[in-house]
């Protein structure tokens, strides 16, 4: 291989995506290693041989791509070819483009230069899109039917029911529409976690006080108090947090306890290296071994006990956000244990 192309070749090495170079003579001067490994090829073995016989690929109705397009061929003017879905002959779809290089307009082609993608990210995106758009429309779905439900019948029938029936019409609509609310904040921390574009406003936070907090709201909302158990172990460190986020966190975590796990829920905080740990615990089935590693993803849901599966992967990204760790394991009672911990921090590192 020629010391130019050897060069270009480990520039070319660095990319995620496949890169496939021909000469004028339609040869492959150059494969970089994403494409080689997409190709399931060695470089060595491409090297030499015509584009067409390193890359054989079909449109979708099955026609040879390189005999519709000829890149060597048809109207000089043209400068490649934008991306397309096409098949290998062991079925695997990929994205591909080409781009034509040449000395002067309208002259022979020199290069072909062509760039390779897997069709496999892009498809578990576009089911994360499905999956997003399925769970936005069953979520809004519920409370929105009962909010128009409530409204309508109010509107229409008002002088019908008392002032206590109405009251508790438009309490039902006042929960439905925090449900909506509470959805389309989930949906903005995902995209600004997926982005990493979360701010957070740090301050001295007292944790214990926000954990009391956050289980004064679970009871005032209809459990009872003696279900959950705060314990505080050793004396804590300054812990520099956002408390809005470390809210969300602490009811996310309880969220789940109540929702997903069975008996008491016992809150632990107790010092941890140089920071804070949060140990929320139920007494219900556990999470299995198996399936731990999935619990912090996107739309992963135990079982059908309803919620929008973004609950946890909030969490997760909300403690990593503030440079801490989550973990899930089992509880002394054989229940589920989700933990989480903070680093302790100073006014100088405060955002």
């Amino acid at each position: 291989m020629p010391a130019g192309i050897e060069h270009e070749k480990a520039a070319f090495d660095v990319l995620p995506d496949g890169v496939l170079i021909a000469d004028e003579n339609g040869t492959v001067v150059l494969l970089n290693t994403a494409g080689a490994r997409l190709l399931q090829r060695s470089v060595d073995d491409a090297i030499g041989r015509d584009y067409r016989e390193v890359l054989p690929v079909t449109d979708s109705v099955g026609h040879d791509w390189w005999e519709c397009t000829r890149p060597y061929g048809g109207l000089a003017i043209r400068t490649g070819q934008p991306e397309r879905r096409l098949t290998l002959p062991d079925e695997r779809e990929i994205y591909l483009t080409a781009s034509y290089v040449r000395e002067r307009r309208c002259g022979p082609v020199q290069r072909l230069v062509i760039g390779l993608r897997g069709a496999a990210d892009r498809e578990r995106a576009e089911r994360d899109r499905a999956d997003l758009v399925s769970t936005v429309a069953h979520e809004l779905r519920s409370p929105l039917t009962s909010v128009k439900g409530f409204t309508a019948t109010l509107l229409n029938k008002w002088e019908r029911f008392n002032d206590e029936q109405r009251q508790l019409m438009l309490q039902t609509v006042n929960a439905d529409a925090d449900r909506v609310t509470r959805l389309i904040s989930e949906l903005l921390d995902v995209s600004r976690i997926d982005a990493d574009r979360l701010e957070l406003h740090k301050q001295v936070v007292d944790v214990p006080a926000a954990a009391r907090r956050v289980i004064d709201g679970r009871v005032a909302a209809g459990e009872t108090p003696e279900r959950f158990e705060l314990e505080v172990v050793g004396s804590l460190p300054e812990v520099w947090l956002d408390p809005d986020k470390l809210d969300q966190v602490l009811a996310n975590l309880l969220d789940n306890a109540i929702r997903h796990g069975a008996g008491d829920v016992k809150v632990a905080i107790e010092p941890v290296g140089d920071g804070v740990a949060i140990s929320v615990s139920d007494e219900g089935a556990g999470v299995s071994p198996d399936i731990r590693g999935l619990v912090f993803r996107r739309f992963w849901r135990a079982g059908r006990r309803g919620g929008t599966g973004l609950g946890l992967y909030i969490v997760k990204g909300l403690v990593e956000a503030h440079g801490g760790t989550v973990f899930v394991g089992e509880a002394d009672g054989g229940g589920a244990l989700f933990r989480v911990s903070f680093p302790a921090g100073t006014p100088a590192f405060a955002l």
